[in-house]
């Protein structure tokens, strides 16, 4: 299987109408791919918390448009990252869009955990509830979304619902940038699945990205790693190792759960 990372920069100087344009015509260069997946939040920047609000659309808006037209035109399984999405009721989330090669939307995710403490997205957002898992001809996507990365519970729960590949898109600062690696890894190690992490470059509302995308494996080994500009991260891969690496070293079947906290004396 193949997948395609694009690592997108945001200039802030660009609009956002450019931005898609520009995106999709990338999205398109990548026939040949299975799968290609684009970071958080790539229309406005992911710390572009005052754009939130003004560049909010609804799910089938001009993004879903763009996206779905580019993954039919490249016939290719499309992660689209996510969007400021405005829900009709009002609220705001952080949605991100999977597509068919015909361009048919397959998933749409809502960001669980939202990052800001008391403010920035974790005040301007809701939170999604839904855990969403999308299965493809050879193997099962559980999405998640940037700060989610450092929550085991939400990925144990995708390879509980049958995820064998996570894929998170990202907006990572680069002065965390070692979390975002190490977190990769662990995830992928913990769960024995793979894990495709596609982040941005450039710099968001004044905070430098950290890039590096990196797609890690079942044993929590580097596959590919992207570096801190602009760029496609192309790996082949092999699905089926998730199922060889549980039959190696069946972690999984030793989980105990129920624990309680004991009574004490």
């Amino acid at each position: 299987m193949r997948a395609s990372l694009i690592q997108i920069a945001v200039d802030e100087g660009e609009s956002v109408e450019s931005r898609r344009r520009r995106v999709a015509a990338l999205v398109r260069e990548q026939a040949g791919a299975d799968l290609v997946v684009l970071p958080e939040l790539w229309t406005t920047g992911a710390f572009a918390f005052e754009e939130f609000g003004s560049e909010a659309e609804p799910l089938e808006g001009p993004t879903y448009e763009a996206m779905a037209k580019a993954a039919s035109d490249a016939g290719v399984w499309l992660h689209a990252g996510s969007i400021p999405e405005r829900d009709p009721d009002g609220p705001l989330y952080n949605t991100s869009l999977v597509f068919s090669p015909s361009g048919d939307l397959a998933a749409a995710y809502r960001k669980i955990h939202r990052f800001g403490f008391d403010k920035g997205e974790a005040v301007l957002m809701s939170a999604g509830e839904d855990l969403v898992t999308v299965r493809l001809p050879d193997t099962t996507l559980g999405l998640a979304t940037c700060y989610d990365l450092r929550f085991p519970e939400l990925f144990r729960s995708l390879v509980d619902a049958g995820a064998e590949t996570l894929v998170v898109p990202a907006g990572w600062p680069e002065r965390r940038r070692a979390h975002w690696t190490l977190l990769a890894q662990a995830r992928a190690i913990e769960n024995q699945t793979f894990v495709l992490a596609c982040g941005t470059a450039g710099t968001h509302a004044r905070v430098p990205q950290a890039g590096h995308s990196i797609v890690v494996d079942p044993w929590g080994e580097v596959l590919a790693e992207a570096g801190a500009d602009q760029e496609v991260l192309t790996v082949d891969f092999d699905p089926g190792r998730v199922a060889t690496t549980r039959e190696q070293f069946p972690a999984l079947k030793d989980r105990v759960l129920g624990i309680t906290t004991p009574h004490r004396r």
